[in-house]
């Protein structure tokens, strides 16, 4: 049930207000459960050399995250259908559940078929998991509340990045590996049976939505395509992939327009074209982010730190997303002005990574020069990120608001998967290999950073539709 009232004061819409008494445990577990799933990403990331050291399938190496981000779009694209059917409490709970025992499954893998196998499961929990978190926002939250629960949130992508890399960097130095995988365990139980105790029980009422198989298939198919292509260093199979997972996409969105069973709100495809203009500026922004996939290996090859200061130099990204969702999430009264301008941040930052993020030179002033053009990247999405979600929430109607929750992860999901596929593909393209020089580097850092400042671009002008 959605809490509505008149309009709130100040303090009923402020951080007080959601760390309080009443909705304080259903905030902290709806952002732990973006935490868990975010933490899982970067300590799954950064342990893998350590894994295929121990247990072999270097030839598989990139299907480990390929599969988990194909999963988690199947996850997240079935959360509306499991958030009707089993309510708010039992849905994070299985989600918690799947979530853990997929992490148990990695954690006791001999070889890296059962590793892909437990990879599966926890991007199946994971997806669900992050959807649900979302989508409960407006099920357990006062609408007033919705910009800075969407703020905290998306913050966990922040915290994660510190997390993560730590947890994981920690075990495998210690050459402990399987522990990263099992350190989750306490903490998805914990939140699982606690945290899933402060969210309603029953279903929300209404029909219980079934799962869009189609709709799933063609656009998990598309992500899965793209990601096996850009792995492949031959300019032929890049192109046939981002081909064949264009014509499912186009596909997907055929199917979303003219079925009831659809992953995003119809709204998305009336007269009223703010909610796909919202979808496709979120789209953008997302792709626009995925460069930080190459951030450390530019920042240990071009700049000369180490792992862990590399590590954490693509953790400034996502430090300046969280720090732009909480500082603007309150600016709910400029949230169309908001959007507008986020673009144009976005934009910045990878105008000033085109300049400083390919120089050779490990000197403060280059380093300081790649955390800025970071930060405002990551500024510019995170200030206009709560405003979108929140948008989203608003314009979809009554009945498609659990499918409006769960869309947002979906649509963040996919374009991650493909800004991701398509950071591989220029750099496979340009030339990248494990045995690239020095003045090749320079090359693929400036090429990615230069094609994928189109992304803002092109947000600008959404971003113009999406807030009139």
């Amino acid at each position: 049930m959605t809490v509505t009232s008149g309009k709130p004061t100040a303090s009923e819409a402020g951080w007080a207000a959601l760390f309080g008494r009443e909705h304080g445990p259903v905030a902290v577990t709806l952002a732990a459960g973006v935490a868990l799933h975010a933490v899982n990403v970067y300590l799954a990331t950064t342990i893998m050399p350590s894994v295929v050291d121990d247990i072999g399938g270097a030839d598989l190496y990139a299907w480990a995250t390929t599969v988990f981000v194909f999963a988690s779009v199947l996850g997240s694209a079935g959360a509306a259908a499991v958030l009707g059917a089993r309510g708010p409490r039992s849905s994070y709970r299985f989600a918690a559940l799947l979530l853990a025992a997929g992490s148990a499954v990695c954690a006791l893998a001999p070889n890296m078929v059962v590793l892909l196998a437990g990879r599966l499961v926890q991007g199946l929990g994971g997806g669900l998991l992050f959807a649900l978190s979302y989508a409960m926002v407006r099920i357990t939250l006062h609408e007033a509340l919705w910009p800075r629960a969407m703020a905290l949130v998306s913050a966990m992508w922040g915290v994660a990045t510190l997390v993560g890399p730590a947890l994981g960097g920690i075990c495998a130095q210690l050459d402990a590996w399987r522990n990263a995988f099992w350190g989750l365990l306490p903490f998805l139980l914990f939140f699982g049976f606690w945290g899933a105790m402060r969210l309603p029980k029953g279903r929300t009422g209404g029909a219980t939505p079934r799962i869009p198989w189609t709709s799933v298939s063609l656009l998990g198919l598309a992500v899965l395509v793209i990601s096996a292509a850009s792995i492949s260093s031959r300019l032929a199979v890049n192109a046939a992939g981002l081909l064949v997972a264009a014509l499912l996409l186009a596909g997907w969105l055929r199917r979303e327009r003219r079925t009831t069973l659809r992953l995003i709100p119809a709204t998305a495809f009336g007269p009223d074209a703010r909610l796909r203009f919202i979808y496709l500026t979120m789209a953008l922004l997302v792709i626009s982010s995925t460069v930080e996939v190459y951030i450390p290996y530019f920042g240990q090859r071009l700049q000369g730190l180490g792992p862990l200061a590399a590590g954490y130099l693509g953790a400034v990204l996502a430090a300046g997303w969280t720090l732009g969702s909480i500082a603007c999430s309150g600016m709910s009264h400029r949230s169309r002005s908001i959007i507008g301008i986020s673009p144009v941040f976005t934009l910045a930052g990878l105008a000033v990574l085109f300049f400083a993020g390919p120089v050779h030179s490990g000197s403060v002033a280059t380093i300081a020069a790649v955390s800025l053009g970071l930060l405002v990247l990551g500024w510019g999405i995170g200030m206009g990120w709560p405003h979108l979600l929140t948008q989203v929430l608003r314009l979809a109607p009554d009945e498609d608001q659990e499918l409006a929750g769960s869309s947002v992860t979906t649509i963040q999901l996919a374009a991650t998967a493909f800004g991701s596929a398509l950071a591989g593909t220029v750099a496979n393209v340009v030339g990248f290999s494990d045995s690239v020089g020095t003045g090749d580097l320079q090359s693929t850092a400036r090429w990615m950073f230069g094609l994928f400042a189109l992304a803002p671009l092109a947000a600008v002008v959404t971003a113009r539709y999406a807030r009139r």
